[in-house]
């Protein structure tokens, strides 16, 4: 690999967004290249936006993807693809958790969540290559609806240069030993789609 490979993680506090670059940042890294990684989190604990870019390739001197640079967008919620179009160009994949968590301005009235439909058609005016994953139905057949980002991780592997063997193992060490065994479930759900 020459160029780096930029991928923007995005979801909603609570979603596991960080945990899920973490992940990602360490099958690079063990993979073997040169890994960068940042964050933003602000208002995560009050179900606001969180982002984290993650760059890995043979050498990689920032950890931020430059506006309309990222290989792939991996997102957690539906509308939080829509936040962060500017980061995709033409050739960027976009996957997709095909689920709605209604932010507070849209519960207070301020504002109104758009159809599944327009956020579909709106990201592929960007760009064609979009995955749809139903990462949180698959997570509550496995029996814990909190998978649905490793799910998302599963999809995501079948896109990237590295082993599956390497995702395993590195989610069977950074996850809690009593939900290690339902991640690797989660993450082969993911794969398989």
């Amino acid at each position: 690999m020459t160029q780096a490979q930029n991928l923007l993680v995005v979801g909603v506090g609570g979603q596991g967004t960080l945990l899920a670059s973490n992940i990602i940042a360490e099958v690079g890294r063990r993979a073997g290249y040169d890994v960068k990684k940042s964050e933003v989190h602000g208002m995560a604990q009050r179900g606001g936006s969180v982002s984290s870019h993650v760059r890995w390739g043979d050498r990689v001197y920032s950890p931020l993807i430059p506006l309309g640079k990222a290989d792939i967008l991996i997102s957690l919620e539906r509308v939080e693809a829509l936040r962060y179009l500017e980061y995709l160009g033409p050739s960027s994949k976009v996957i997709v958790n095909d689920h709605v968590i209604v932010p507070v301005t849209v519960t207070t009235g301020s504002a109104s969540y758009p159809a599944r439909q327009s956020i579909l058609d709106t990201i592929q005016q960007v760009t064609s290559d979009l995955v749809i994953v139903p990462g949180v139905s698959i997570a509550e057949e496995l029996g814990n609806a909190r998978t649905s980002n490793v799910v998302l991780l599963g999809s995501l592997a079948r896109h990237l240069p590295v082993d599956r063997s390497t995702w395993e193992k590195v989610i069977g060490d950074m996850v809690p030993a009593r939900y290690r065994e339902l991640n690797l479930k989660a993450f082969a759900r993911g794969y398989a789609l």
